[in-house]
């Protein structure tokens, strides 16, 4: 049997939000901004204004925000990168933090 104890511990962890990350993509000296707004709108989904204002954010402030994700979307996301990244030759990096 649950005491009333229990049954108000288990409410108040399926109201829990799930922790949110930030996904940062860095800025390089190699990758093609032409690669980032891609990337921006492929993985992120993001328009091509949205897209080239965020490149535009990360050449000027060295890394820009793509967006905010649950850990497995955040993480899905910077291996998505890197791999692209890869096939493509460029060193570009995405990095996740909690938001």
């Amino acid at each position: 049997m649950s005491t009333k104890h229990e049954h108000e511990l288990e409410s108040e962890l399926s109201l829990m939000e799930p922790r949110q990350y930030k996904v940062l993509l860095l800025n390089d000296d190699y990758t093609s901004m032409d690669f980032v707004v891609e990337i921006l709108m492929n993985i992120f989904h993001k328009s091509y204004r949205e897209a080239e204002a965020i490149m535009l954010e990360i050449h000027r402030r060295e890394k820009g925000l793509c967006g905010i994700y649950t850990y497995e979307i955040a993480e899905t996301k910077v291996m998505q990168v890197r791999k692209l990244a890869r096939e493509q030759g460029y060193p570009l990096k995405a990095t996740m933090e909690e938001a």
